[in-house]
């Protein structure tokens, strides 16, 4: 299995190589040393998550975030903020750009470990359940297909499609489901095809 890409984004080089050391065994890294820089690697080739520091020179990481939130694509792409800002109106910013978490430096190994390993964990059942979603909205499509008042002739059964064309019931439902056809006798029908054999 393919390991998870984490982009981790800080200004100082320092930091940089601390954070890639202490997360390569596990994931993916791949460094950043500005926002900007950061942005344009994440339109080449999103991340699975982003280690975001906030003081940088240029672009901070509260715009980074906020541009990424912006972008369809990549929205959903979890952002943890790691910086050295460590008072309540810090974080509460952070979560409002749309962070998922926050994490103050000196960063502790353990924390950063399983607060990356529970933020991907829950991206990737976020995923599933998108996915799962979309299925059963799909299957609700083909439900609807078949729901409503159906034109069907009382003689030969045929049913009457949007179009106005009438199509052969087997036919008709076939197209709008999953379903499938074997054909045999009914025990009324059958009596009468054996009482018209016999005689």
């Amino acid at each position: 299995m393919a390991k998870k890409t984490l982009l981790v984004v800080d200004d100082t080089v320092d930091n940089l190589i601390i954070l890639y050391k202490l997360l390569r065994t596990e994931y993916a890294v791949i460094g950043a040393n500005s926002g900007i820089e950061a942005l344009r690697l994440v339109h080449s080739a999103a991340p699975d998550l982003i280690l975001l520091d906030i003081m940088m020179p240029e672009m901070d990481g509260y715009e980074v975030c906020r541009q990424l939130k912006l972008d369809p694509h990549l929205r959903d792409i979890p952002v943890i903020f790691i910086s050295a800002l460590n008072e309540e109106v810090d974080e509460a910013r952070g979560f409002e750009m749309g962070a998922v978490d926050f994490i103050t430096k000196p960063v502790k190994p353990a924390i950063l470990a399983r607060r990356v390993a529970v933020h991907l964990e829950l991206q990737s059942q976020k995923v599933a359940l998108q996915h799962r979603n979309h299925e059963l909205q799909a299957a609700l499509s083909r439900v609807k297909e078949l729901s409503g008042l159906l034109p069907i002739c009382m003689t030969c059964k045929k049913i009457r499609d949007d179009q106005g064309y009438w199509n052969q019931l087997e036919s008709y439902i076939s197209e709008h489901s999953e379903a499938l056809f074997s054909h045999s006798y009914c025990p009324e029908c059958a009596a009468i095809a054996m009482d018209d054999f016999l005689n």
